[in-house]
């Protein structure tokens, strides 16, 4: 047409000659295009007007619930696999009353392109001694499965849209340890619009509510702080929906007025008030290691939870407001518990239980796959709020080797931990370290155990927290190694018995193997300390001479040693309890494993020792508390400040000469009596004799 308007009166009669044939034709292409035209004009002008009539109408979507750790018996198991099979657990609606939201059935965001959706395609293909109140884990964060996202309130422009893509930050991967956020916040300069927004009632519309919200908000960042901290402090979830998912509402309005929702209606009431603030925001779904989530498990199906990502100082930053407000049980209700570590968590770590159904809302370089995810260990919000850093091994699912497995977690700070096998058993040792601790485990049969460890800060008085487990998957047990019922971890020294005044240990090790069933054990001492050890044991009846008398101590200066000769072979406790001038009771600072697997070692128990032995006497022999009869034996102990040392058998008496390097020696025969003591006599009473130690005369038993 352009070139026809070009063409002069005498050319145009011309191509009307040449061309008449092809008229027809000509005018037939035209009035078709013309008629496209004129019906592309119409579908938009219907689209405007349904979207605008859509949002007074109500809103279907489809959604379900996963439940993460509640128990349940094996016929409500057998039940929830089936419903379960496919991934979701049954098909409702929910309706939206609102004005205020747009659903829709599918997940905007960020536009994947082919490639992306490929590789998404691919990825999803692949595969202490004390009595403590550990917490349920059947206190969860809480996850739904939805297809609902809330659609952008004004259609976005390409130039605006090409800059949002531009300036994606990407955070690298793995951690970098240096902060658990994305955007480096200072919390105190939040305290003030935090107990401002946490007290702003609700009894408004989702716009009025957003306007008071403001009131002293300014940036961006304090805008989506003070909507955080409201819906954190205000919106629980919804629990009645855990049990008749028949009809539960997402929309904003909704959630606002009956002040409940699920992960869906979190994150699109998130999305609409910072819409109505002026900030970016989108809602993100994806699958997460929340409600209903096993260690190990692979992942298939519908998205099975909801979170947020905002737009703040040109880069996108991730928020998860349903796991910041609490936890919830089965059979009870929701339990609001403030969770700082979801509010613009940095991405390598909000990927270890978030993973999204678009690679980009990952914001990591390298985005990480499917199955890595699922093997990525689960560490709980608790894990980094108690200042940990890492865990090895860092996969989820873990075989022994020869019967044994390792584990080490490392932190900022010194942490108290315990774990449970099984959620009973304790087959291992527990060794604290400065700032974390090393645990070997020896699982006491073969197949799948779950590995659960708990912790809490060195000065909390309060319970411990579960900050993350493992599957371990046992092919054969150690059967040398038996791990006492009565040890208590941690074992071995650490900053725990250092704390008490125990320093300087002679092993380093918690396990002390000995062929001939004697070991000594030493510690320098910090301050005025009582202290004095003990001897345990699962594998025989252990009497009180056992426990007792097969330990000699000896303290010089600030040293403590103790000589231990085991009754027999086997595994036996040994542990270092410990009183301080203030205390009235002791308690056990430190304990170690004895191991003697020699079978003919039977050794005899220490003499007994009186209340006037003083901690500073040393005694080197005789040693055994049971002397032959009729025998000449040889003594030498060294016990200052006295004027006399004798060794009395019935009514005889063999004095003991003092040498110049201070020890009391001499020899004593041994006739028809049972028993023999030693006796002392104090300069301030020289006539006073006083029993230190007492023998047992006749065959070794």
């Amino acid at each position: 047409m352009a070139l026809h308007h070009r063409l002069s009166l005498w050319q145009k009669i011309l191509l009307g000659i040449f061309c008449f044939p092809l008229l027809p034709i000509y005018v037939c292409v035209y009035c078709l295009c013309l008629k496209d035209e004129e019906k592309e004009s119409e579908r938009n002008e219907a689209t405007v007007e349904h979207v605008e009539r859509g949002l007074n109408q109500p809103t279907y979507v489809n959604a379900s619930f996963r439940n993460r750790g509640f128990q349940y018996s094996e016929e409500q198991a057998n039940q929830n696999r089936n419903k379960a099979s496919d991934g979701q657990l049954e098909n409702f609606k929910v309706i939206s009353k609102g004005k205020g939201s747009n659903l829709s059935f599918s997940n905007r965001g960020f536009k994947e392109d082919e490639e992306d959706k490929s590789q998404q395609r691919s990825a999803t293909s692949a595969g202490q001694k004390e009595n403590v109140q550990i917490p349920s884990k059947d206190n969860w964060r809480v996850s739904f499965r939805n297809r609902v996202h809330k659609e952008d309130e004004v259609p976005v422009e390409p130039k605006k849209k090409k800059l949002e893509d531009k300036h994606i930050t990407n955070y690298r991967y793995p951690w970098d340890r240096t902060s658990l956020k994305s955007l480096p916040i200072d919390l105190k300069a939040f305290e003030k619009l935090d107990a401002y927004a946490a007290k702003v009632t609700s009894n408004h519309t989702v716009d009025l509510l957003v306007k008071e919200l403001l009131r002293y908000a300014r940036t961006d960042l304090e805008k989506t702080r003070a909507i955080w901290i409201w819906i954190s402090h205000h919106i629980e979830y919804d629990t009645e929906g855990l049990k008749n998912l028949s009809r539960v509402s997402c929309d904003p309005n909704d959630v606002l007025r009956t002040g409940r929702g699920v992960c869906a209606g979190y994150s699109s009431l998130f999305e609409r008030m910072c819409s109505i603030a002026g900030v970016q925001c989108k809602s993100v779904s994806g699958y997460s290691k929340g409600a209903g989530y096993k260690t190990g498990q692979k992942f298939s199906g519908a998205s099975t939870h909801a979170w947020n990502m905002v737009y703040l100082e040109e880069s996108w930053h991730l928020l998860d407001s349903t796991w910041g407000a609490g936890t919830v049980s089965y059979n009870g209700p929701f339990t609001f518990g403030y969770n700082e570590f979801y509010f613009l968590t940095h991405p390598a770590l909000f990927i270890g239980e978030h993973f999204p159904e678009y690679r980009k809302h990952q914001l990591l370089e390298p985005c990480i796959l499917q199955d890595q995810f699922e093997k990525l260990v689960h560490c709980e919000s608790h894990f980094y709020n108690m200042g940990l850093l890492s865990s090895l091994p860092d996969t989820c699912t873990v075989e022994t080797v020869k019967g044994k497995v390792s584990f080490t977690l490392e932190g900022r700070q010194r942490l108290l931990f315990l774990f449970h096998l099984n959620k009973t058993e304790t087959p291992g040792f527990m060794q604290l370290t400065e700032h974390g601790m090393k645990l070997d485990v020896y699982p006491q049969k073969t197949g799948e155990q779950i590995l659960q460890i708990f912790a809490k800060r060195e000065d909390s008085e309060g319970s411990y927290d579960w900050i993350l487990d493992y599957k371990i998957i046992c092919k054969s047990v150690d059967t040398n190694m038996k791990i006492p019922k009565c040890l208590h971890n941690p074992v071995g020294p650490s900053w725990l018995s250092e704390k008490a005044g125990l320093f300087q240990p002679s092993h380093q090790d918690p396990v002390i193997y000995t062929e001939d069933g004697c070991c000594t054990v030493s510690f320098a001492l910090k301050g005025q300390l009582d202290v004095f050890a003990t001897l345990e044991s699962d594998e025989i009846k252990m009497t009180s001479d056992m426990k007792n008398r097969h330990i000699f101590q000896t303290q010089r200066k600030n040293n403590v040693e103790f000589r231990v000769r085991l009754p027999t072979s086997g595994t036996y406790v040994l542990c270092v309890n410990v009183k301080n001038p203030n205390a009235d009771t002791y308690t056990s600072q430190c304990e170690y494993v004895i191991i003697c697997t020699k079978r003919t070692v039977h050794w005899p128990k220490f003499p007994l020792t009186y209340g006037t032995w003083a901690k500073h006497y040393e005694l080197l022999e005789p040693l055994d508390g049971i002397l032959p009869e009729n025998s000449n034996i040889s003594f030498k102990l060294r016990v200052p400040d006295v004027t006399e040392v004798s060794v009395r058998e019935g009514k005889n008496s063999f004095p003991l000469s003092l040498t110049d390097q201070g020890y009391w020696e001499g020899i004593c025969h041994t006739g028809a009596t049972q028993e023999l003591t030693v006796t002392v006599c104090f300069k301030d009473k020289p006539n006073v004799y006083n029993f230190i130690l007492q023998y047992q005369v006749g065959p070794k038993k």
